[in-house]
């Protein structure tokens, strides 16, 4: 678990991949202004066991409400935790999130049938569908180099499971996400990168979600696609700030 910083609590949801490890230049740079807790996703059967595990979390480091931020899948679980627990969530942010509308992609399709078996090809292709977006974030060719070196090792040094990762996804299928985002009362943000740059989510998918929840505002990182909050992590640590500082006052 990641738990680091003071001020206002903030609890940042994993993508489908379940591991907080990933996102480690982004938790670091909003502990710097908030205090900031993430975690690994446990492998379960339906959604509101991902419900019940944040519930754990926030017992755990003794925090009776917080602003819930849920990155691509994690989105979901964010969606789902401020529809059910209406009392703990003090802000709701979902960043690069799938929408109702949003379906795989044949790639994607194909990993899911087979996760292990796909596995090693999912992999291989990874460097070149994240190029395009690490390569416009990131202006510094050597600073390129450093951070795609120092990402994969962390993806290498905290796996995932392929088999949770394809079982989350699943989660998805029959919920009625719709119904979640009209019972939304926390203030939220909708956080996308460009439209051109996010090949795993598109960005217009997740925008349905300004309209599909009340009151629910939207920002762009400009040159940025999926993985924004780690290509840019200050950036992203400020933008975040400034939405729920504004929203205590």
């Amino acid at each position: 678990m990641f738990d680091e910083g003071s001020g206002a609590a903030l609890v940042v949801i994993p993508g489908v991949q379940g591991r907080w490890e990933w996102m480690r230049p982004a938790l670091k740079s909003l502990a710097r202004r908030c205090r900031t807790i993430s975690y690994t996703l446990s492998p379960v059967t339906h959604l509101d066991a991902l419900v019940d595990q944040l519930d754990g979390v926030l017992d755990t480091c003794g925090v009776p409400a917080a602003a819930v931020c849920g990155v691509s899948f994690g989105g979901i679980v964010a969606l789902r935790y401020a529809a059910a627990r209406p009392g703990r969530t003090a802000a709701l942010l979902l960043v690069s999130a799938p929408s109702p509308s949003w379906q795989p992609s044949a790639r994607q399709k194909q990993y899911l049938a087979s996760p292990w078996l796909s596995t090693p090809a999912f992999v291989a292709s990874s460097p070149l569908r994240l190029w395009p977006e690490i390569r416009a974030a990131i202006a510094s060719p050597l600073e390129r180099a450093r951070f795609a070196a120092v990402h994969a090792g962390r993806i290498a040094a905290h796996p995932v499971v392929p088999a949770s990762m394809a079982s989350r996804v699943a989660l998805m299928a029959g919920h009625d996400l719709r119904a979640d985002c009209a019972r939304v009362r926390a203030p939220t943000l909708v956080v996308t990168g460009d439209d051109d740059l996010d090949r795993v989510v598109p960005a217009e998918a997740t925008r349905e979600y300004v309209n599909l929840i009340p009151g629910a505002r939207y920002a762009m990182m400009k040159g940025t696609g999926h993985i924004g909050l780690v290509t840019q992590p200050e950036r992203f640590a400020a933008l975040v700030a400034d939405f729920l500082y504004a929203e205590r006052h």
